[in-house]
C-alpha cells in the first residue's frame, strides 16, 4: 500500500477546510443551476425565501433565475440549452418524451384553479353551469377546462356546446368576472385566489373532480422539468436543489412571516389576498410519494387523452416511460 507522506496530508487537510470555510476554492466551487421562471409565478416566491434564508449558499449552489415572459419562452429556453430547469406540466413532458424529446418532470405543486361565481349566484352545482357564460383561461386545451367538461360528461352534459364559453388570458377573463359580464369563470389557482378575497364563491376546485375518476389524492400537474441526460452528470446537483426547493416550501408552509417579506412580489393588493395566497399556496405544496403522484396521472392521462385527443397529447395513447424522474435511477 502507498504511503501517504505528512505533506500530502498536510494538502488534504487544507483542501478539505476551503470546501468548508467561507472561500470557495476551485476544488469546491458553487455549482450554478439555470431555471427559466416567470418574474410574477410562485418560483420567484420560493427564490426570494432562498436568498433570504441562504439555503442556497447552504447547499452550495448558485441559482440563476433566467426570467421569460411566458411559459412557451421557457420551452425554448430548455430545449435551447439556456436553461437547465423549468417548471411545467406532465402531460407536456409526456407529450415531449413520445416525441424523442428525452425530458423528464418532479412534482412542485397540486394547486389548481377553480370554477368562481359570485358570491350570490344563483348557480350552486356544475350542473348549473349549463346555458351559462363561462369564462376559461388557457384555451380549449388547458387540462382543468378537459377535466371539468370529461366530469360533466358523466352527467350528460356537453358544457363545450351548452354553454357560452369564452376563452382568453387569466387577468382578462378574471376582470370580466369581477365586473359582472361573465356568469362563472374558470381560472388559474392565484388569479381565483384573488376573486375569493373579494367576496366570490369556489364553485368547485379543479383538485375535487379528481377522485371520481380513481385518482387517490391531490395531484401535481406541475412541476420542475429537465433534461434527463443532464440530470444524469449532475444527480447530486438535482438532489441539492430539489433539497433546497422543498425546504422554502416548508418554510413558507410554517412561516406567516416569510409571507409577509414576500408581499410585495405576490402583487397581492391588501392581507386578505395575501392571506388567500398563502393559504391555498400551502395546500398545494406536494406531500405523496412520486409513485403515487405517477399512478394518478397515469388515470388522468387517460381522461385528458380521451377528450383532448392527439392535439393535446401526440402520438402516446399512454403517459409516457420515464415522464417521472427517479432519483435513484442509473444509468
Amino acid at each position: 500500500m502507498r504511503r501517504i507522506s505528512h505533506f500530502q496530508i498536510s494538502h488534504l487537510l487544507i483542501a478539505l477546510l476551503a470546501c468548508v470555510g467561507l472561500p470557495v476554492s476551485a476544488g469546491c466551487a458553487t455549482e450554478t443551476v439555470k431555471v427559466a421562471v416567470q418574474k410574477t409565478g410562485t418560483f420567484a416566491w420560493e427564490l426570494a425565501v432562498i436568498r433570504a434564508h441562504q439555503l442556497d449558499k447552504q447547499a452550495d449552489i448558485s441559482i440563476d433565475a433566467v426570467e421569460l415572459a411566458s411559459p412557451e419562452a421557457g420551452k425554448i429556453a430548455l430545449r435551447a440549452g439556456n436553461a437547465d430547469i423549468m417548471v411545467s406540466d406532465w402531460l407536456w413532458v409526456s407529450r415531449e418524451r413520445a416525441l424523442g424529446a428525452k425530458l423528464t418532470f418532479t412534482p412542485y405543486s397540486s394547486a389548481l384553479g377553480a370554477v368562481m361565481v359570485p358570491a350570490n349566484s344563483p348557480i350552486k352545482t356544475l350542473s348549473d353551469l349549463k346555458g351559462r357564460k363561462l369564462a376559461v383561461a388557457g384555451g380549449p386545451l388547458d387540462k382543468s377546462w378537459l377535466l371539468l367538461q370529461a366530469s360533466l360528461k358523466r352527467d350528460g352534459i356537453d358544457l363545450k356546446s351548452q354553454a357560452a364559453i369564452s376563452y382568453g388570458a387569466p387577468p382578462l377573463l378574471a376582470a370580466k368576472l369581477a365586473d359582472g359580464e361573465m356568469d362563472a369563470g374558470l381560472n388559474y389557482w392565484n388569479f381565483c385566489a384573488a376573486l375569493e378575497a373579494k367576496g366570490f364563491r369556489r364553485l368547485t376546485g379543479v383538485e375535487d373532480l379528481l377522485a371520481p375518476f380513481g385518482a387517490k389524492g391531490r395531484t401535481a400537474m406541475i412541476g420542475y422539468v429537465f433534461d434527463e441526460d443532464w440530470a444524469g452528470k449532475h444527480r447530486d446537483l438535482v438532489a441539492r436543489f430539489l433539497s433546497v426547493t422543498a425546504k422554502a416550501k416548508e418554510i413558507l408552509a410554517a412561516s406567516d412571516a416569510d409571507w409577509q417579506t414576500i408581499a410585495p412580489l405576490t402583487g397581492a393588493p391588501d392581507d386578505a389576498t395575501l392571506r388567500v395566497y398563502r393559504d391555498r399556496y400551502r395546500e398545494g405544496i406536494p406531500r405523496r410519494p412520486v409513485a403515487e403522484e405517477e399512478a394518478d396521472a397515469r388515470i388522468l392521462y387517460g381522461v385528458l387523452a380521451a377528450i383532448g385527443g392527439r392535439d393535446l397529447v401526440g402520438p402516446s395513447p399512454e403517459l409516457s416511460p420515464g415522464t417521472y424522474y427517479r432519483a435513484d435511477a442509473r444509468d
